[in-house]
């Protein structure tokens, strides 16, 4: 298997490339030239696997031999064997064909969780193969960068650089990642949004001299592995709850739209999966593009949900290939008119294409606070803002009350717990593992939103001198 880039003009890669290069060199986003299929017969075959035993047969042939099914096992198994549920993702029912899919149980309490611990053990047995060293260099709207760090503290070859928008995750967000206190770990608050944050960081991918002399790497959804990583998740839950002989619905909070496109993925590789839900707050580009049509971006507003506070969602050019049959000429005009313009629009037919799948809400904060409110009174779950969200549009926007509405929990309650305190007047605890997180010291830099002086930080962690 090789992957190519969705601007069309960066070289095919092999699955190691991409995953340590994370942008392809044109400045698009790397894709399997074709998607492997997985028939019926191989997917009820997963049924009463564990879930390590599901990541190895849904991932194993993404990897074109790069890495063997044996050692590939031994990643997998270090991984998730951290995660304090036995079941790694568990399913909760909430109603009678409603379910909750709790995505929350890793090491930093959030989905990204389940690519990055992955991430992390196969950046150290590709580095080590090759002899190589690389700089991490990633952006957050809360989450990612906590994943990432965990992932990455203390590993030999790396080094992660993380860029986080002031003031705009909640504090357990932030303390996640500025109380790691390894000597490989460097976190930048950006005065601006994280728009701007993920701004910076493609705008240093694509100057080719500055990434090849940091030898810059990705963690951001841009990286395919983070994809895959995510696409096990959506197979698990299917087949625990009757594929391939039963479809299933997805409900997902979403703000980079990378969990969505690995909902996506899985579906490009054999899941019966019959409709998908966005779920939005305010800052609503993604629902009112599959209301209209239309990508039209505004300004970012903070909300109870900050790591939804997107305008442009990075992965929706995956999804822009998808629709355009590979046509890369096309993705990148409709991208050069949103740069330039702030808006596009796709043809009729590829909106109605997408409106036969993919249905989206926006929940106001109000709205977000009761959802959590009714659910802690229904069913005693204490819910964070992003999920109550995947919820919410889950039940709003369902086509087939038959088919189960799987909502993805993509925190933890504790990681937002003034949210979920005015929602239900308890505040969550913090697990016992992260219980003294508000006494520990935190280190990190600010920076004003200046490519310049970002790239110079860069250098100095790239040359050993910061």
């Amino acid at each position: 298997m090789t992957y190519h880039s969705t601007r069309g003009k960066a070289p095919l890669l092999s699955f190691e490339d991409v995953l340590l290069s994370g942008l392809a060199r044109d400045g698009g986003l790397y894709l399997p030239t074709r998607w492997p299929h997985f028939p019926q017969q191989e997917i009820k075959a997963m049924a009463g696997l564990d879930y390590a035993e599901i990541a190895v047969r849904v991932m194993l042939p993404f990897l074109d031999d790069a890495i063997n099914e044996a050692d590939f096992a031994g990643l997998v198994s270090e991984a998730y064997g951290g995660f304090s549920h036995r079941a790694v993702a568990p399913l909760v029912q909430l109603g009678g064909n409603d379910w909750l899919l709790e995505l929350f149980h890793g090491p930093t309490l959030a989905f990204k969780d389940f690519a990055l611990q992955l991430l992390g053990p196969l950046f150290d047995h590709v580095l080590a193969k090759r002899g190589e060293r690389i700089t991490i260099i990633g952006a957050t709207s809360g989450d990612t960068g906590s994943a990432a760090i965990e992932a990455c503290r203390d590993r030999a070859a790396v080094d992660i650089v993380i860029l986080h928008p002031e003031g705009r995750t909640s504090e357990v967000q932030r303390r996640q990642m500025t109380s790691v206190m390894a000597k490989n770990v460097f976190n930048i608050a950006i005065d601006g949004s994280f728009d701007d944050c993920q701004d910076l960081v493609k705008a240093m991918f694509n100057d080719q001299a500055f990434r090849e002399s940091c030898r810059l790497s990705a963690v951001n959804s841009i990286n395919w592995a983070r994809i895959l990583g995510q696409v096990v998740y959506y197979f698990a839950a299917a087949i625990a709850l009757g594929a391939p002989e039963r479809t299933v619905a997805f409900s997902v909070p979403t703000g980079n739209f990378g969990n969505v496109y690995a909902s996506l993925a899985a579906r490009h590789c054999g899941l019966p999966i019959s409709q998908l839900v966005i779920g939005s707050n305010r800052n609503d580009i993604l629902t009112r593009f599959f209301a209209t049509g239309r990508m039209q971006s505004e300004a970012v507003t903070p909300t109870l949900s900050p790591s939804m506070d997107i305008q442009i969602s990075s992965n929706f050019e995956r999804y822009l290939f998808d629709l355009h049959k590979g046509d890369a000429s096309r993705v990148v005009a409709q991208l050069s008119a949103f740069r330039q313009n702030g808006s596009f629009a796709i043809e009729d037919h590829h909106w109605a294409e997408a409106r036969a799948l993919i249905d989206a809400k926006a929940m106001s904060d109000d709205e977000t606070l009761a959802i959590m409110r009714q659910l802690y009174e229904e069913t005693g779950q204490l819910i964070d803002p992003h999920s109550a969200i995947g919820v919410a549009a889950g039940r709003a926007r369902r086509r087939d009350l038959s088919v189960p509405m799987v909502a993805l929990a993509t925190a933890h309650a504790a990681k937002f717990p003034d949210a979920v305190q005015r929602a239900t007047a308890i505040r969550p605890s913090l697990p016992p593992a992260l219980a003294d997180l508000y006494q520990r010291p935190e280190r990190f830099d600010r920076l004003p939103n200046d490519l310049a002086m970002v790239k110079d930080y860069v250098s100095a962690v790239a040359g050993g001198t910061k």
